[in-house]
């Protein structure tokens, strides 16, 4: 008998790097599909303040994902608040634009750049994902033997990507190489992992960017020909949540497009 699938109310979601783009996206929904979510974010991303217009179903807390000990306090802090933590949806990434070796510049992409990239993207969704888990199995499982679902995202920038962006790269690669093991260690307990893998979101980086570059990178797009739309990568995760046999898969989220050098 195929497990009953899991209703969005009342579930309690951590979205990380969730006061703007795709993570706020996903916040907006799941609220408006009276679930709880907590706003997991850096103390100066305007992240009270969404919350706040989210209502009573929201909550802001700070946190570094590369921390430890913030993150455990902010899982603490959601669950004195609501009791339990049932999602956890991994946001929080950063980019840097910068050649392996520059000739024109005669200059090297410098190994504490590289580091930074991996260490939020990379270290900083693993740190997320070990210390939810250590929360979700505190669950009582469902009549499937759910206990949680963690959804993890990549690019597809983890399959091709463009010139000077090795390191996020490796760091959504690093993201796609582990969806698979993890979901596997967390399998026994009950705790579902997938990895999206978005392709060109109107997110705030791209928003910033001249609207002759905007339309370039839409054109790129097979179909629609369009910038992703964040409540597209929201309504997936909520796909996700609800379907009980998505387990330790990839899902690319980038209508057709390949990346170009």
């Amino acid at each position: 008998m195929a497990a009953a699938c899991w209703s969005m109310k009342g579930l309690v979601a951590v979205i990380t790097e969730g006061s703007s783009g795709l993570g706020l996206a996903t916040a907006e929904r799941l609220v408006g599909q009276r679930a709880t979510t907590v706003l997991l974010d850096l103390p100066n991303s305007g992240g009270e303040a969404q919350a706040k217009k989210l209502g009573e179903s929201c909550m802001f807390t700070s946190a570094n994902v590369t921390s430890e000990k913030d993150v455990q306090a902010a899982l603490t802090l959601a669950k004195e608040k609501f009791g339990r933590i049932d999602v956890a949806v991994n946001c929080a990434g950063i980019a840097v634009a910068i050649k392996t070796y520059n000739q024109q510049k005669n200059q090297v992409h410098t190994l504490e750049d590289f580091q930074r990239v991996l260490n939020v993207n990379l270290l900083g969704t693993f740190n997320v994902i070990c210390l939810v888990a250590g929360e979700m199995v505190q669950n009582e499982p469902d009549q499937g033997g759910q206990r949680g679902v963690i959804i993890n995202t990549a690019s597809v920038a983890a399959f091709e990507n463009q010139v000077g962006q090795a390191a996020y790269s490796a760091s959504k690669g690093g993201i796609v190489g582990m969806a698979l093991p993890i979901a596997r260690d967390l399998a026994p307990i009950g705790i579902r992992v997938m990895t999206t893998s978005p392709g060109l979101f109107a997110t705030p980086l791209l928003t910033t960017l001249p609207e002759k570059v905007r339309n370039f990178l839409a054109s790129q797009v097979p179909f629609p020909s369009r910038l992703g739309d964040p409540a597209e990568y929201a309504h997936m995760v909520q796909t996700i949540i609800e379907n009980p046999f998505l387990n330790g898969e990839v899902i690319r989220l980038d209508g057709a497009i390949r990346m170009q050098p």
